[in-house]
């Protein structure tokens, strides 16, 4: 079947428009809550006279929030499930919560990084893990199989709705646990940028308690500003506030917070690979590295996998997205991964990227080893790297069009072995993604604007 709504992280698009509108919601609502019925049957007491299935619903903080959110909770007490509201939290809160407080699945409303004219609806299990394709496309069937005929509860078997008050703080409690016993981070000065989204409550809090001064940016979210110049896709800020602050570390999170990008106390940005190298190597050297075996996603650098063999580490590549990171990680048992764009997953805590257990984790590493972020930085050398992203109106496959397949086979017989080229369309947005890597810089450079040319003349 081919898929309708969902692309790699939920379903995604203008609030208010196909496919997210109201009245989708309701039939996805209406979906999640049928086939968690169908999956989960609860082991009840004999003098209980129906189960009560529980679907926790968290969001960011766009005003479509409001919409969608009502939407959802009544398709699935449409179908006799009860509804946990958590409010705006971050999407690993989310996930968290819906295994602690065992919840037959989650749902978090979000567009991520995106900004606020758009939403999206992204589905967790039982176990706070991300739907795999064939759920997805499991609930697509039942929303657009309108001949179907639901079952429709009455009397007092119609689902409830309830607010869970202390959300946010089951979810900063869980985190503080994590950083080691007997460590602070007194003294250490941190500028947090929350991106006016879904941390913008409990990521201070959570560094507050542990002792760090906190430079707070992006904690004023109006329902219009998330992502608005801010967070993890604008850090300039941040970095601008680092040095003005002469502060140790500087944070950027994106807009549902699963995501974290990082600055040393230079204010100048730490690479993503370079984040999953120093977090990794620290679980190696502790013994904590699963199989001596971690993963990175195809777009990750080179140079990490290189790194990786030295350190007597297998690195394995998984598809762009943190949700197929996790499912490398499952199938391979290994403990830790992540994407170069600052999803960080560490599975044995969190069952999808969390930005703030990133950060707290690469902080203990500062405190433990003396070290500033500059310095912990130079474990990793990029090879040149060079990304550009071409608006597209249809996602074609690539080697359908013969200029964009023969241009793409000119660029590999140039990079002979000493370089790659990716070239993939995103999964949430109408983009093409060049990314070519090699030796020399200005002449990727020049390779990838020429195939980007051609992608924008065929397909822009």
């Amino acid at each position: 079947m081919t898929r309708k709504l969902f692309g790699t992280d939920g379903v995604r698009g203008v609030a208010n428009r196909e496919p997210m509108t109201s009245e989708v919601a309701l039939a996805l609502g209406r979906a999640i809550a049928a086939i968690s019925k169908s999956h989960h049957r609860r082991v009840i007491h004999p003098r209980v006279i129906h189960p009560r299935h529980r679907i926790l619903i968290g969001k960011d903080t766009r005003l479509s929030g409001y919409m969608l959110e009502t939407a959802l909770a009544s398709g699935i007490c449409s179908m006799g499930t009860d509804v946990l509201l958590v409010g705006p939290l971050p999407t690993p809160a989310v996930a968290f919560l819906t295994r602690s407080m065992r919840a037959d699945a989650g749902v978090v409303i979000s567009a991520s990084h995106n900004l606020y004219q758009d939403n999206g609806i992204k589905f967790f299990d039982a176990k706070g893990f991300k739907l795999p394709d064939e759920e997805e496309l499991e609930i697509e069937k039942i929303v657009f199989n309108t001949d179907a005929k639901s079952p429709r509860p009455t009397a007092d078997h119609i689902g409830k709705a309830f607010r869970v008050d202390d959300a946010s703080g089951r979810y900063i409690s869980y985190l503080k646990g994590l950083f080691p016993e007997g460590m602070t981070l007194e003294g250490i000065k941190v500028v947090l940028d929350c991106a006016h989204g879904a941390a913008y409550g409990v990521a201070p809090t959570i560094l507050e308690e542990l002792g760090a001064e906190v430079v707070r940016i992006g904690v004023t979210p109006n329902g219009t500003n998330i992502n608005e110049g801010v967070g993890a896709l604008y850090p300039e800020k941040m970095q601008e506030t680092v040095k003005k602050e002469k502060a140790a570390i500087g944070i950027a999170l994106d807009g549902d917070a699963d995501r974290a990008v990082f600055c040393d106390e230079r204010g100048d940005r730490v690479p993503g690979d370079a984040v999953l190298a120093i977090l990794a190597k620290d679980l190696l050297d502790k013994g904590r590295l699963a199989q001596k075996g971690f993963v990175a996603t195809v777009m990750s650098n080179l140079a990490l996998e290189h790194l990786a063999q030295s350190w007597g580490c297998q690195l394995f590549k998984a598809a762009v997205g943190d949700r197929y990171v996790v499912e490398e990680l499952r199938k391979r048992k290994l403990n830790f991964g992540g994407e170069q764009s600052g999803h960080i997953v560490f599975l044995d805590h969190a069952t999808t990227g969390d930005g703030m257990l990133a950060a707290i984790r690469l902080l203990e590493i500062v405190v433990s080893s003396g070290r500033p972020v500059s310095e912990l930085a130079r474990i990793l050398k990029p090879y040149p790297q060079v990304l550009i992203n071409v608006k597209v109106r249809e996602k074609k496959p690539f080697e359908e069009i013969a200029a964009v397949r023969d241009q793409a086979a000119r660029v590999e017989k140039e990079l002979s072995g000493k370089g790659r080229l990716l070239l993939r369309y995103s999964g949430t947005e109408n983009l093409a993604r060049v990314m070519i890597e090699g030796e020399n810089e200005q002449k990727i450079q020049k390779l990838a604007e020429d195939l980007a040319g051609c992608l924008q003349k065929n397909l822009g």
